[in-house]
């Protein structure tokens, strides 16, 4: 999900956005806020994450990047300054909420099936993640705003030509990517702990798996991070084999993102229509 976010905007802003890591971040802390201090329960988080974080990256685009690419900014000057972005993103979300973990105090049941235990938590995770992948292939397919949105990541110049508001299409599409890393964010807090660090800690594995899924392809992203989910889990059955901490598990992503530019810098987005 927080993949899938970073993608679409790629697709249409056509920069990496490392300031993404700490929208997934400020989703979780906004869930926190939603479920333990106000008491509201683990499923008010998610809508509240969701417009909150998506609000915040509407204007992380409309205030700094929008600006800094009418003035004929680069690539390079783009990322630079989404990383500077994060910074102060991830420093404001410390002052507020401290830098000691947090918890969510939900507990969920589990089953155990011969060495296989499955937690209510995943199961939710794997529903939400299925169900928002299939609204937003339908929302792409189906809806005006999602031709609109594939029409703009495809040819802007065309799209622009042909009446679409291109502009206001991509101010769309930062909510909603904003909006799906806080989504994300929730479940990482809730599956390990919340600090400030929480988004920048998975920022290679979502990387890894946008730039695998092919950089700006909605459906190779979904691919890609199953590809990822599960070479990382493999690795840390041949890491304790070879006896290497777990801890090490990072790098399995990025060894897929240094042999997946080097050998196809496209990524797997040659096997799917752009999206």
């Amino acid at each position: 999900m927080g993949a899938v976010g970073l993608t679409l905007t790629y697709g249409l802003s056509k920069f990496p956005n490392f300031a993404h890591a700490e929208l997934l971040t400020l989703g979780a802390f906004i869930g926190y806020l939603v479920s333990e201090q106000l008491g509201l329960g683990f499923g008010a988080a998610f809508p509240a994450a969701f417009l909150v974080t998506g609000a915040v990256g509407l204007l992380c685009y409309r205030l700094v990047f929008q600006p800094l690419a009418g003035r004929g900014a680069t690539i390079i000057h783009l990322m630079v300054a989404s990383i500077g972005l994060g910074f102060v993103l991830r420093y404001s979300i410390g002052s507020i909420w401290g830098w000691k973990p947090l918890y969510f105090s939900a507990k969920w049941p589990s089953l155990d099936m011969g060495p296989l235990r499955i937690t209510g938590l995943w199961v939710w995770i794997i529903v939400s993640a299925v169900s928002l992948s299939v609204i937003m292939h339908l929302i792409l397919i189906k809806t005006k705003i999602g031709k609109a949105i594939r029409a703009t990541a495809s040819n802007p110049e065309l799209a622009k030509a042909s009446g679409v508001n291109t502009d206001r299409v991509i101010l769309i599409t930062w909510f909603v990517g904003a909006g799906l890393a806080a989504v994300a964010g929730i479940f990482r807090a809730a599956s390990t702990q919340i600090w400030p660090m929480t988004g920048w800690d998975i920022i290679l594995p979502i990387f890894a798996v946008a730039i695998l899924g092919g950089i700006g392809n909605f459906y190779g992203s979904i691919v890609a991070a199953f590809i990822i989910g599960l070479a990382e889990n493999c690795g840390i059955v041949a890491l304790m084999a070879l006896g290497f901490s777990t801890s090490y598990r990072i790098a399995v992503a990025f060894l897929i993102l240094i042999v997946t530019l080097i050998v196809k810098p496209q990524g797997l987005a040659m096997f799917f229509r752009r999206g």
